[in-house]
């Protein structure tokens, strides 16, 4: 049953409907979006959600905001320090949009209770967990059962958002998590490659080449040892910018919108001399119609 769109609701996702067009403005209203992994990448992935108008949104994540995470994610703010990320990011969405049905789930994703939280029925589910096994576990779960997820790679180490992008998993470059990722997937979960050289997973991932941090304060694109820094966290590991870990979230909206569009048929008028309905793809451009002379 779709959700009655009120006229609040329709005031302040009205500039989504003139964008969208209204067919897509109740698609997202009807559409459950799940957000794994509250950071980084997740917590801008769960702001675009609720300011493009999705009507509901799980939020699953077990980690407490930290000082730390200033310089990255959107909820780390000096009063929310020490409490639940996935709940100050509930209570932000609803303060974005009350209609909006925001579901916590107080927890990290495993291999155990992988299929007790994606049996929901999601529209679609944005993968934002920075762990490789946990994530393995997520993505062979809902790629086994045809739930629609998107993941992301790494967002440490990076200064350039222009170089983000989305790609099969079995493409990235310059990305050690989605290299480990894919090693797991292939000895835990047995997920290898199709006759196309393709995962069938959609990755948010960038070119650039990484940058380490040294031991005497610099930065290089070099490890520092053997064992250097292979993942952002509180304390070491890579460093990051808002403007691409927030890039990342946004990209990954951005295609599970389009692919949701995609699968419903959802089209975009096109005005010019001729006027045409032209479905909008994931990857697609959409270039304006020439000028009438």
């Amino acid at each position: 049953m779709s959700v009655v769109i009120s006229d609040a609701w329709r005031q302040r996702f009205g500039g989504t409907a003139r964008l969208y067009g209204e067919k897509a403005l109740q698609l997202f209203a009807d559409a459950h979006i799940c957000v794994v992994g509250i950071g980084g990448v997740g917590s801008w992935a769960a702001e675009a959600l609720a300011r493009t108008g999705i009507g509901a949104i799980t939020l699953i994540d077990m980690d407490d905001v930290c000082v730390t995470n200033t310089n990255r994610q959107i909820h780390a703010l000096r009063d929310n320090v020490g409490l639940a990320k996935a709940e100050v990011m509930a209570e932000r969405i609803r303060q974005i949009n009350p209609e909006c049905r925001v579901t916590v789930v107080d927890d990290f994703v495993t291999p155990d209770n992988v299929a007790q939280y994606m049996s929901v029925g999601y529209s679609y589910v944005i993968d934002a967990i920075d762990s490789v096994r946990p994530k393995a576990a997520l993505i062979a779960y809902c790629r086994r059962n045809k739930i629609p997820l998107v993941t992301t790679g790494g967002a440490g180490g990076q200064i350039d958002p222009t170089q983000i992008q989305v790609t099969d998993l079995a493409k990235t470059i310059q990305d050690p998590l989605a290299a480990k990722l894919r090693e797991r997937l292939k000895s835990d979960f047995g997920v290898v490659k199709n006759s196309k050289g393709k995962l069938g997973v959609d990755c948010v991932f960038s070119t650039e080449a990484l940058v380490y941090p040294q031991s005497d304060g610099t930065v290089c694109a070099m490890k520092a040892t053997a064992e250097g820094p292979k993942r952002m966290d509180c304390a070491s590991g890579f460093g990051a910018a808002t403007m691409v870990t927030a890039t990342f979230g946004f990209v990954a909206v951005s295609h599970a919108l389009k692919k949701m569009m995609a699968k419903r048929r959802v089209r975009v008028k096109q005005s010019g001399r001729m006027r045409r309905e032209r479905l909008i793809r994931p990857g697609s451009v959409l270039k304006p119609a020439s000028s009438q002379r």
